[in-house]
């Protein structure tokens, strides 16, 4: 936990989620593959240019996949926020969570998914926290979040909520 500035919000968890390791080995090889095959029995000029084009390429895909961040912030006044690109979520709307474990992402992410519900996911991030609201502004019922430390995420943004979250993902 730190401040930020005297009187602003206080970071209280943050999270960024990067692609895997083995996929920037993957786009390396990818990129040196195809530029062999462009530069095969033709001048330097088709082994350097493709080289760094599709090196560009692949830096910005991969990059843009990892661009998701993840924050809980504390106002002031005691309001905990949770904020993921320019979209966020009060702690005062949050009803119910949960920490949903690897082995029923699959059941959460499926048919019991509600197309109303907010989803940040990625197939790399194994874990999910639920958060449900109870707004009656808001048509979203509730929040999917992925994360590499649910229960940390659970903790910093709903922590009066947080052992019993954590207690029924172990059901």
């Amino acid at each position: 936990m730190n401040a930020k500035q005297e009187g602003s919000a206080k970071l209280l968890y943050e999270e960024r989620q990067w692609v895997p390791w083995y996929w920037w080995l993957l786009a390396a090889g990818i990129v040196a593959l195809v530029t062999q095959m462009l530069a095969m029995n033709r001048s330097e000029l088709w082994l350097y240019v493709p080289a760094v084009v599709l090196s560009a390429l692949a830096l910005w895909i991969l990059l843009s996949l990892s661009s998701t961040s993840i924050k809980i912030e504390q106002d002031p006044d005691g309001t905990r926020w949770l904020t993921t690109g320019e979209v966020n979520l009060p702690h005062t709307v949050v009803e119910k969570s949960l920490v949903v474990p690897e082995s029923a992402k699959r059941n959460a992410m499926g048919r019991q998914l509600d197309p109303a519900a907010f989803l940040i996911s990625h197939d790399w991030v194994k874990e999910m926290a639920m958060f449900v609201l109870d707004d009656p502004e808001d048509p979203t019922p509730y929040w999917l979040v992925s994360s590499k430390n649910p229960k940390a995420l659970v903790r910093a943004f709903v922590p009066e909520q947080a052992e019993s979250a954590i207690d029924a993902s172990k059901r």
